[in-house]
């Protein structure tokens, strides 16, 4: 290795944080998170079954996925692990809403974020675009996990 060879590394814009943190299956409660069919959900019901003569209780998970709402299963042993999602809430103010379905946000640190689609829920969708429509002020909640974001929703801070 000479002084003259230089390194580039591209970089990304995460430092690399995992998207999920693992968690022992007996600990998981109804109205967590958990990493079904590598889909985040929401837990709304937990079942223990008793050890049987050789293994371990299992714990069987029922979870709605948080993006799409579909209804997920999976059974796992409840002294092994499994993939929790690191899911965050983050408000923004809502700018503008373009005619291809992309809304406009206003971050905390005063830019602009573009990349997010209306919701596809439609009673959200229409108070989105009938607020918009009427100039008020509307701060919509997004809810991100494993690499996704979507608007989840909605609250009315005033008139302009």
């Amino acid at each position: 290795m000479s002084d003259s060879e230089e390194h580039h590394f591209e970089s990304k814009a995460d430092a690399g944080a995992s998207k999920t943190y693992p968690q022992q299956a007996g600990t998981i409660r109804k109205n967590g998170y958990i990493v079904i069919k590598n889909r985040p959900c929401k837990v709304v019901e937990v079942s223990t079954s008793k050890t049987g003569k050789h293994g371990h209780a299992k714990c069987h998970f029922v979870g709605i996925d948080i993006f799409t709402g579909k209804k997920l299963e999976d059974i796992v042993p409840s002294s092994h692990n499994c993939d929790v999602p690191h899911v965050n809430r983050t408000d923004y103010q809502l700018i503008d809403i373009s005619e291809d379905g992309f809304v406009s946000l206003l971050t905390e640190n005063g830019n602009t974020k573009d990349d997010l689609k209306l919701p596809t829920d439609d009673s959200l969708l229409s108070q989105i675009k009938d607020g918009f429509g009427e100039g008020k002020d509307l701060v919509v909640s997004v809810m991100s996990a494993m690499g996704e974001e979507q608007i989840c929703a909605l609250k009315d801070i005033g008139p302009k």
